[in-house]
């Protein structure tokens, strides 16, 4: 029943905050679906904490999502021991870079008094989250070795069974606390995201590809000679 709630309930749970909690806002307060960037209050650590935890993150997310979109063909890549070895050593780098910019971007958001002014309880919320979130992702690469391969025959095949609306949660009952943990709280994050500053992450400008040329027409005023 435990497993069942947690790996069968919470997740659509999770969703359905998310969607609602992101039509409100949008529907309520609509100019706040922006990054509220800080870099004019602060540029040094933001520099040092952001291209470490966008480019780890991103190729974290990456290594993931394709896992699990083409599980047959991460299966084929990391089927010889040399290839796995190395995208191990790759997620390692990569995640322990995120971890720390992850680090280094929230120490700079509560160590500055102007940066900490602009930051409401629900970014700070997300931020611990994240830090969970990322922290046990590299905990579970250092310690539970050869994630790359396992996480195939586990994570991969449950995740699916949720897409297609009948969980099957023994694909990850056996797993240890800390792999559970770390799948629960990126739920977790997806569920207090739209609540946040990262609720720009789904309002990219897509209407950029449709609409008509901006036309330009120059007028400059000619000197007299």
């Amino acid at each position: 029943m435990y497993d069942v709630f947690l790996f069968a309930v919470l997740p659509y749970l999770a969703i359905v905050v998310a969607v609602l909690g992101g039509v409100h806002r949008y529907r309520t307060n609509r100019f706040s679906y922006s990054t509220l960037s800080s870099q004019l209050l602060e540029n040094r650590r933001l520099f040092w904490g952001s291209v470490p935890w966008h480019y780890g993150i991103v190729v974290v997310l990456l290594a993931h999502m394709i896992g699990f979109l083409v599980p047959g063909m991460w299966s084929a890549l990391t089927s010889t021991p040399t290839a796995l070895y190395t995208v191990e050593l790759i997620g390692f780098a990569f995640g322990f870079a995120a971890l720390i910019g992850l680090c280094v971007l929230i120490v700079r958001r509560f160590t500055t008094e102007r940066i900490l002014a602009v930051t409401s309880p629900m970014d700070g919320i997300l931020l611990v989250a994240l830090l969970v979130q990322v922290a046990l992702g590299f905990w579970v690469s250092l310690a539970y070795r050869w994630g790359a391969d396992w996480y195939i025959d586990t994570a991969v095949p449950w995740l699916i069974s949720l897409v297609s609306l009948n969980p099957q949660t023994h694909y990850v009952s056996a797993l240890p606390f800390p792999v559970k943990a770390h799948m629960l709280t990126g739920f977790l994050v997806i569920a207090l995201f739209p609540f946040s500053r990262l609720v720009h992450l789904i309002m990219f400008p897509f209407w950029y590809l449709w609409r008509p040329y901006q036309i330009q027409i120059r007028n400059t005023v000619r000197s007299a000679h």
